[in-house]
């Protein structure tokens, strides 16, 4: 499950990539959420078992893509780490298109970026297909001392929009993989009743 590519790389898979590393099923994949709550670690952790404590702010979006296996079949998850900041709306808006799966991060550790999931959720079903599969990630579980958000009212708020729900750390790697490969389970069961969901 080694990692294909990662950073500021914006370039489709070809077709000499898949002859290298085949796999059956191709899912996009799309992170968003306040600056700051830790996406671009999210990402580095399940695709390159890394974390930068020094990480710079997304500008635009940047790219990474992993294969796990899911019923003996290879599954590529291709992901769009979206800048944050209110400038950079109207990119992070064009990627996600034929997304599948998308992750709303908020930070446990400042309420703020809790109280804006809102916004983020109404562009995830403004602009994505009417079945992508959503999860809601509250980052940063390791910093326990410093929670703002708890357990229960997030949980709550997930139920209450019919949302998966992890907290992570992309600093210890807790449940990162979880979310990303549950979330790959559910998409990989509704391709197997709705084959065209199958991206190529």
């Amino acid at each position: 499950m080694a990692c294909n590519c990662y950073g500021k790389n914006t370039e489709e898979p070809t077709f000499s990539d898949r002859k290298a590393n085949p796999y059956s099923h191709l899912f996009k994949y799309i992170m968003v959420g306040d600056s700051a709550v830790g996406k671009s670690n999210l990402l580095l952790q399940f695709v390159d078992k890394r974390f930068s404590p020094n990480s710079d702010f997304t500008i635009g979006v940047e790219f990474g893509s992993r294969s796990i296996n899911i019923d003996n079949n290879q599954v590529k998850l291709q992901i769009w780490d979206t800048a944050g900041q209110e400038k950079f709306r109207s990119i992070t808006r064009a990627y996600y298109r034929g997304a599948v799966g998308a992750l709303i991060v908020y930070d446990i550790t400042r309420r703020e970026t809790f109280e804006g999931l809102a916004n983020w959720l109404t562009d995830c079903r403004k602009y994505s297909s009417t079945d992508v599969t959503i999860v809601l990630v509250g980052n940063k579980c390791d910093l326990e001392a410093s929670r703002q958000v708890s357990y229960a009212e997030a949980s709550s708020f997930a139920n209450e929009h019919g949302l998966l729900f992890f907290e992570t750390s992309a600093k210890t790697g807790s449940n990162v993989d979880e979310a990303f490969e549950q979330t790959a389970k559910i998409i990989f069961e509704r391709t197997k009743n709705n084959p065209q969901d199958n991206a190529e």
